[in-house]
């Protein structure tokens, strides 16, 4: 019995531990403490910030990070299991581990990677999150797209790298440095002056290939990406429509159900006590 009764304590506290960590007030105040770090860690990389304050920065970063593991233990405690079945709960359990390895001469890289904490904010705002799970959820759809791309890039390197490869060996002597040459056209970055037309010079023509190229790979392929990714929006946006009408009709659902209950059973209590006083029954 005892034992029974700590359960049912320790419940009782878990789930006022959880409605506190998963309170407005409780989430906007670790975004501020993520934002704060992440001011911290950018300012770590001014020498001259790091002669003033460097050992005021070191000293709020490491109780942030603390900050950080209080944090994430709180909220382990209150779901229990359930919180390594939340994706964005082990994201932050990973972010918050990879902060506590010691960045010794080993791991230093790891120095580098504590602004990964600010990444944090993405779990902890709403709205980044549904951009988050947009686009893993137009991984296939990208997917498919990339392997689109790739192959127009091998069609047209192969091409470029017989058409143009004993001119212009630099950009187009074999197929990876036509793919490279390529993609720099493709970002439309000093693709006129710094390789067109100087391959112009000597073909004339050779704006036949490179135009229809940026009209299939910039204005076309790259357009497909985007045109994924807010379909995926929108896809998951309708999805959380479809739930909230859902739960609404559920809720109004079991509210009409219970307010019919309640009607049949005041008539039945109406009846039996017209029946006890002899009057006409309805």
């Amino acid at each position: 019995m005892a034992d029974t009764t700590e359960t049912v304590e320790n419940l009782g506290h878990r789930a006022w531990l959880r409605e506190w960590v998963e309170s407005a007030l409780f989430r906007y105040t670790v975004l501020a403490i993520i934002f704060i770090n992440a001011v911290i860690l950018g300012l770590e990389t001014s020498p001259g910030v790091m002669v003033l304050v460097g050992d005021t920065l070191h000293l709020v970063d490491k109780i942030i990070l603390w900050i950080f593991v209080i944090e994430l233990v709180l909220r382990m405690y209150a779901h229990g299991p359930r919180f390594f079945l939340d994706p964005w709960g082990v994201f932050d359990f990973l972010i918050v581990t990879i902060a506590l390895v010691p960045a010794s001469e080993q791991f230093s890289v790891l120095r580098a990677l504590r602004i990964l904490r600010a990444l944090r904010l993405i779990s902890g705002v709403p709205r980044m999150r549904r951009v988050v799970e947009a686009l893993l959820h137009a991984i296939p759809g990208i997917g498919s797209v990339a392997a689109l791309l790739m192959l127009v890039f091998y069609v047209f390197s192969v091409i470029a790298t017989k058409l143009f490869g004993g001119a212009f060996p630099q950009w187009f002597g074999t197929i990876g440095e036509s793919m490279y040459s390529l993609f720099q056209i493709m970002t439309l970055e000093s693709w006129s002056m710094g390789i067109v037309r100087p391959v112009m010079e000597q073909f004339p023509v050779a704006w036949a290939f490179f135009v229809p190229f940026i009209i299939v790979s910039s204005f076309t392929v790259l357009n497909l990406f985007i045109a994924i990714i807010v379909d995926s929006m929108q896809s998951l946006h309708a999805d959380e429509e479809e739930r909230t009408v859902e739960l609404i009709e559920t809720v109004v659902d079991t509210d009409t159900r219970l307010v019919s209950d309640e009607i049949a059973q005041l008539r039945a209590e109406i009846r039996e006590l017209r029946s006890e006083l002899g009057g006409p029954k309805p």
